[in-house]
């Protein structure tokens, strides 16, 4: 795959007199919200051939300077005016930071002067320490290796596809006016890497998350005199000295305040905020998170809570933000409710829920280091949804807090259901902690926790995916799907837990698994089961959907074909077809296929040739063989296989 270029420089054109004009002050807010996000799109972007400190340190370089200087025109992505507009200055802050990424990565001509972005960054800089983001997974690390075998525009667009869901006419514009000569190029060329964007999300690719280092020690002991190694210590120890004495002052780790007004000051007073009656869940029409009471030994510490809602408003440069995808991160727009302050762990945490969103706050017990915030959509979560919160994560364990409603809380391991639950304690509401699900560096799966919650009569089993509201998992034919309670359901999920991985920091709200079909297979050695996993997500879109094939004697299902954003295997749609290349213990290759069960016939056409009567196909293949599905149901609809 030859290599892209990137145009000398973007033409001036490209933003009309009719696209919109940003002022420095809205491009700066949108920059500081932003930061994290934007320092990863950087990260992603420049060539891994910087070396991971150096492509650290440049890539918050090339997004603290894609400030413009003045009024700048940006042009409108079609992704931005068709429904999923967003705010011109993060429209203009990012394209100048995917174009300073872009020229970093050009090589260095003796006839030109070195762009600015070709050089390496005077700040931020770090003298004696190494800083690069913390090592992932097998799949993190295989996907930054196919992303390195790219151009630079290719990977520009790559990125772009999945961490900023921009459609595919949005990312050719954006990279046209970041001055790339062929986008087309580049899209095919991110054709070539499987979509794994979920992986983007991960601290593999985060400059903001860091482990440091010490360079080489023996080079600086013959070049470096005690003098500067003291004033560096001096350095440091002066930024720390420089915290309050208490570790927090009065907004704690908020930015300068940028607007006052009655409804926002109004918004920030810890007086003003709402509580439930503690039994009001118990005669509410409602039981949902409004109808939560609040808990936590630190309900009444009025500086707590100030800062809480003043990083709310306005989080500074030292708090981490996150937030599920499509989740607003605004302030509140009127006084939240208050569902949790108290010590967990380390650290001291708040709970708060405006009516559409849960918000996490926490900071360290000592007051040493930055604080975190994290947002979550909850808007129409009713009792199934609103079981449970995720109150912090230390050690590889997590700690929930539950709703007033729950009376049990247990872990078991979904891989191994027959190995029975383990109680938890409950104070407060407050879990023991319980392990998280983790896959190994090596990307192997043995087991995944669960946190199994009852309340009176009913039992439902949720499962942390990395966000503030856990998943709820549930079985059975979409319209019709239970929770996941009982050794049937349990046993029915044990073989595809380990799939849940794939959709992890996705805002996923629900995953269900349906066994739509059983078949039997080729030379008598038995039937495999089909089952489809769906993901729903709290914001509607971003539903995955995974056919899985399991075959007698597999301990997990193998994946058989998925899709994004499609309605097959949903309550809209409870059909679904599928299809897998299947090697027989004789030596021979077949295609299996099977469909819900009011498919009539089946058809494959393409490598393979064969029909079928029914919702099963069997047919002789090739090694490699590929072929297009088609199903007919019932009702003479016809649908397509899931891919």
């Amino acid at each position: 795959m030859q290599p892209q270029d990137v145009a000398p420089r973007p033409a001036p054109s490209s933003a009309s007199s009719s696209d919109p004009v940003v002022d420095v002050e809205q491009a700066e807010a949108a920059l500081v919200e932003h930061y994290p996000r934007l320092a990863r799109l950087a990260y992603l972007v420049l060539p891994p051939g910087l070396g991971r400190s150096r492509r650290v340190l440049t890539a918050h370089a090339l997004t603290q300077r894609a400030l413009p200087r003045n009024r700048t025109a940006t042009p409108v992505i079609p992704a931005q005016s068709t429904g999923r507009e967003i705010d011109p200055g993060y429209a203009l802050i990012r394209l100048r930071v995917v174009r300073t990424a872009l020229e970093a990565g050009l090589p260095l001509r003796r006839r030109a002067w070195p762009r600015r972005s070709q050089l390496p960054p005077l700040l931020p800089h770090v003298r004696g320490l190494k800083l690069f983001p913390r090592s992932g997974g097998a799949d993190e690390l295989a996907l930054d290796q196919r992303l390195s075998a790219l151009s630079g525009p290719g990977r520009a667009a790559y990125a772009l596809r999945g961490l900023e869901n921009l459609p595919d006419d949005g990312v050719r514009q954006l990279l046209g006016a970041a001055g790339v000569a062929d986008a087309d190029a580049a899209l095919r060329e991110a054709d070539g890497v499987p979509g794994q964007y979920g992986l983007l999300g991960s601290p593999e690719f985060d400059p903001c998350s860091l482990q440091a280092r010490p360079t080489d020690l023996l080079r600086r002991r013959q070049h470096t005199r005690a003098a500067l190694v003291a004033g560096a210590a001096l350095v440091v120890c002066g930024a720390l000295l420089g915290l309050p004495g208490d570790g927090w002052g009065p907004d704690g780790a908020a930015a300068p305040p940028y607007a006052r007004n009655p409804a926002a000051e109004a918004a920030l007073d810890p007086g003003r905020l709402t509580k439930a009656a503690p039994a009001a869940w118990e005669t509410s029409a409602r039981t949902d998170f409004s109808v939560w009471p609040a808990r936590g030994d630190l309900t009444g510490d009025g500086e707590l809570l100030r800062r809480a809602l003043a990083v709310w408003a306005r989080p500074g440069e030292g708090v981490g933000v996150s937030a599920t995808p499509g989740t607003q991160t605004g302030g509140p727009a009127g006084p939240p409710q208050l569902l949790y302050a108290g010590a967990v762990d380390n650290a001291r945490v708040v709970i708060l829920h405006d009516g559409l969103r849960l918000v996490r706050y926490a900071e360290p017990k000592d007051g040493t280091a930055g604080a975190a915030l994290d947002f979550a959509r909850t808007d129409g979560a009713g009792r199934a949804a609103a079981t449970a919160v995720v109150l912090g994560r230390a050690d590889g364990n997590v700690r929930y807090l539950t709703a007033p409603w729950v009376t049990k809380a247990a872990g078991r391991d979904l891989v191994e259901p027959d190995s029975g639950a383990r109680e938890l304690t409950l104070t407060d509401g407050v879990t023991s902690p319980l392990s998280s699900p983790v896959q190994q560096e090596s990307g192997a799966c043995t087991s995944w926790n669960v946190l199994e919650l009852t309340d009176g009569s009913d039992t439902r089993v949720v499962t942390d995916l990395g966000e503030l509201v856990p998943a709820r998992l549930t079985t059975g034919r979409p319209g019709a799907a239970k929770d996941a309670s009982g050794a049937k359901a349990l046993g029915a999920w044990a073989p595809y837990a380990c799939s849940l991985g794939a959709v992890r920091g996705q805002g996923v709200r629900s995953v269900n698994a349906w066994e739509f079909a059983t078949q039997p297979l080729p030379d008598a050695t038995g039937s495999g089961t089909w089952v489809c996993t769906r993901a729903e997500t709290w914001r509607g879109e971003g539903v995955r959907a995974m056919a899985q094939f399991r075959t007698p004697g597999g301990v997990q299902g193998a994946v058989a074909a998925k899709a994004q954003d499609v309605p097959a295997c949903g309550e809209r749609d409870p059909h679904v077809l599928a299809g897998v290349l299947w090697k027989s213990e004789g030596g021979h290759w077949y295609l299996l296929a099977a469909g819900s069960r009011d498919t009539e016939s089946i058809e494959a056409t393409g490598g393979i040739s064969g029909a079928a009567d029914g919702n099963l196909l069997t047919a002789k293949a090739e090694q490699g063989a590929r072929a297009e599905l088609k199903g007919t149901l019932k009702n003479g609809r016809t649908i397509g296989g899931l891919r």
